[in-house]
Order: C-alpha cells, then structure tokens, then sequence
C-alpha cells in the first residue's frame, strides 16, 4: 500500500507542480515518446537477461505491491513451528521426523503452519538441513558451512534481478535521451513548417528526456531499492532459521534454542521473549 501511495504522491507532486506553473498537461501526452523509451528499456531488459531473472523481476515487482510477508506474525509462527518440531526430536528422537521432511507438502506437521509451508525455499532449506543431520555423518562445524554456503547461493540468485532492474533504471535518461534526439530530428525535417508546429515538436523532444529521468529516479529505481530490501528481509528470515537449527543440533534445549533464533530477528519484528514463550508453550509438548 506505501508502495502505492509513494507512485501517486510522486506523480502527483511533479503534475501539480506543473499546473502550478499554467503547463499545459496534453503536452506532456506524448505517446510516441514513452513508446520509445519504454519499448527500449524492455529491449534492453530481454537482451541482458534470461528467462528465469524476467521471471524473478515479475515476481519481485508482485511482492513490493502486496508487501514482503517477513512481518511479526510470520516470524512467531516459525518459532512456534521451530519449537514443536526441537520438542518432538527430543521427545521421540530425530527418526520421528523422517516422514515429514522426506515430504514435507503432505506433512501434517509442517500443514500446522501455512505461512511457513507456502515459503517454499524456507521449507526445503529446514528439511534438507535435518535431513543430512539425520544421516549422522556431518559435524557441527561443517553443517553450519553448509547451511552458510544454501543461504550464500540463493542470495547471490536472489539479488540478480535488483541489478537486472538497477541497470533498466540507470538506462532511462540515455534512452530518453534517444527520444530527445529523435524529436530534435523530426522537428529539423519540418523547420519549414509553422512555428506553432515546430514549437510542438520541440516540447515533444524535450518530453522524451523528461520521461527518461522520471521514470529512473521517480519509479524503476524506488522499485529497485525496494525488491532489494525484500530480498534482505527474505535472508534475514532463513538466519533465524539457520540460528535455531545449529543451537539445536549443538544440544540446546528446544525452548533455549528457539531464543537464538528470535534473537537472530530485526528488532521492528522481534516477537518479545514473553510473547514467544506464550505461543511456545500454549499447546506445545513441554520440553
């Protein structure tokens, strides 16, 4: 909603701005222009990138307009989750688990949890851990490298479509203004012409390099900047994760183990220490 609001209190400032001064806004509609400019930018995005970061981009740009889902009650229900599942392990031993993460989409206990289930990346990360675990050939030291060396990756995936959209931004005042000089040719062709037409084609050439600079700094790079902290929000996520893991593995006490990973949580969406154990120990096996 911020994201919605931010587009309109930028448009609307630089219109309002421009009515203020008596400007004329069917000068400023100049379709032929932010056909130009927006044609290219998608040209450049297709050339420089392949499918799959098109797709990321897409659903980046999804995610900064319904918000990124790391928020206070997403976090409680993975400790809780966390907690259940440490509980269980020390209750009836790692095996006990063994269906779950082996399929954890048909899992009645992961089903418990539908905000952590739909984290697709989330869930595989936290079986795929318990299950090498399970396999009881692997240190502590080294299933920690592992889990750094999961989270490394898909950050490094993670972050390819911001520089993909960074680069489509840093790219519109060129391609603007290519459309500027493109009006600049088309009105050379008609200096002939009446002045109220050449002073027309002029205006539209000095359109082109305004929408170029708009469009950079006033949306595709806001969008950029904000993909890229939902992006971190998104890792700081899986550390909490990984936190309460490793202090497990280590032989923590679920409850003590689920403290490293709320401690692990941006503090804007740290559940309490009172509040976790509240949701913890409401309806939890006892540790």
């Amino acid at each position: 909603m911020l994201v919605i609001v931010g587009i309109i209190v930028v448009f609307g400032a630089i219109v309002g701005g421009y009515l203020l001064e008596k400007g004329n806004l069917l000068v400023l509609f100049q379709p032929a222009e932010l056909l130009i400019i927006g044609g290219a930018a998608l040209g450049t995005m297709l050339i420089a990138n392949p499918m799959h970061i098109l797709k990321q981009i897409a659903s980046g740009i999804v995610a900064v307009l319904k918000g990124s889902g790391y928020d206070k009650s997403a976090y409680t229900e993975t400790l809780r989750m966390l907690y259940d599942l440490f509980s269980n392990i020390r209750k009836a031993g790692v095996t006990s688990i063994e269906q779950d993460i082996e399929a954890p989409e048909q899992s009645q206990f992961f089903g418990k949890y539908p905000q952590f289930t739909k984290n697709h990346h989330g869930l595989h990360f936290l079986c795929d851990t318990l299950r090498t675990h399970l396999s009881g050939a692997i240190s502590h030291y080294d299933l920690d490298r592992l889990m750094d060396v999961d989270l490394e990756v898909h950050h490094e995936e993670s972050t390819k479509p911001v520089s993909a959209l960074t680069s489509v931004a840093d790219s519109l005042p060129g391609l603007g203004i290519v459309a500027a000089v493109l009006g600049v040719v088309v009105t050379m062709a008609s200096l002939g012409g009446p002045p109220e037409e050449i002073g027309h084609k002029v205006a539209a050439a000095l359109v082109g390099t305004f929408l170029g600079i708009l469009l950079c700094y006033g949306l595709v790079g806001p969008l950029s900047a904000n993909i890229a902290k939902i992006k971190e929000a998104e890792a700081q996520y899986y550390r909490c994760i990984k936190e309460g893991l490793m202090s497990f593995v280590k032989g923590a006490a679920p409850i003590l183990a689920v403290e490293f990973a709320r401690r692990s949580i941006p503090a804007h969406v740290r559940p309490s220490f009172h509040e976790m154990e509240a949701v913890c120990r409401n309806g939890s096996a006892e540790q």
